[in-house]
């Protein structure tokens, strides 16, 4: 999916500011890790392009269309094109893993599959095979209740997965997991997205992650783009000023100009 954007706006009130003059430009196909510190309009900002967060002004294009001068079954054909991975996925918790997988064809499949695939799962290997990625296929048949919240994460991007959808915007998709498992389940949905020339957007509080795993960084600070680059080219100057009120501590720059930021007293930027 192609998405434009101009002069964005989300405002939520004097003490609570959202977006200001979002400009934005990205192609089909792209991979973009959007980072800032806690605050910084980054949810925000993927709630707008899911088309889950109108905005108080400004433009917003996804593949020519705008969203909200659309129809209603032309707005929904859009939606069920993109796929959300959540920080925490909305999951019930007595569902079971197998269905809440399948929901991610909901938006694709007629009402009558759709009712029947939450008494009878319609596409049990398909839903195996999307959870074999994120290395879960033993949770099949069990609730998501009975799940730690790592393994919530993975069924969620696993959803999406098995949706394969134009687009994905990814909230903090791996926050729950180790940095082993979050680079490895991070470079599923990369090489998915690559695979398939879908467009993949992802906030990450994991700045070693973003700069590892995507070619494009567009960073984010009090609801502004503080800075739109190549991996390669950011800087720790960048990486101080983003986060200058987070006492981020970047690591020194290697041959490849990766950062490896350090955890200090605030949390923040996490590994």
């Amino acid at each position: 999916m192609d998405l434009r954007i101009s002069d964005l706006r989300v405002d939520y009130g004097a003490d609570q500011p959202g977006l200001a003059a979002i400009d934005l430009s990205i192609a089909s196909g792209e991979q973009v890790a959007i980072i800032g510190p806690s605050g910084a309009g980054k949810t925000s900002l993927l709630r707008c392009l899911g088309t889950a967060l109108k905005p108080s002004a400004g433009k917003l294009e996804i593949d020519g269309a705008q969203p909200w001068q659309i129809s209603r079954n032309a707005l929904r054909t859009l939606r069920s094109r993109i796929g959300t991975v959540h920080q925490a996925p909305p999951l019930p918790p007595r569902q079971r893993v197998v269905t809440a997988t399948l929901a991610g064809r909901l938006g694709q499949w007629p009402a009558w599959k759709s009712l029947l695939s939450l008494l009878a799962p319609q596409d049990i290997v398909g839903a195996r095979a999307a959870l074999e990625r994120v290395d879960l296929q033993d949770k099949l048949f069990e609730r998501c209740d009975q799940l730690s919240g790592g393994q919530l994460q993975r069924v969620g991007i696993a959803r999406v997965l098995y949706q394969a959808p134009a687009l994905i915007l990814a909230d903090e998709p791996v926050s729950a997991l180790d940095p082993a498992l979050a680079d490895h389940t991070l470079a599923v949905l990369c090489e998915d997205a690559r695979q398939r020339g879908a467009t993949l957007i992802a906030s990450l509080h994991a700045v070693e992650l973003a700069l590892a795993r995507f070619p494009r960084i567009v960073g984010v600070r009090d609801g502004r783009i503080a800075f739109d680059k190549a991996a390669d080219a950011i800087t720790e100057a960048d990486l101080k000023a983003l986060y200058a009120s987070e006492r981020i501590t970047p690591g020194e720059l290697n041959g490849s100009h990766a950062i490896t930021p350090r955890v200090t007293a605030t949390g923040l930027p996490c590994c």
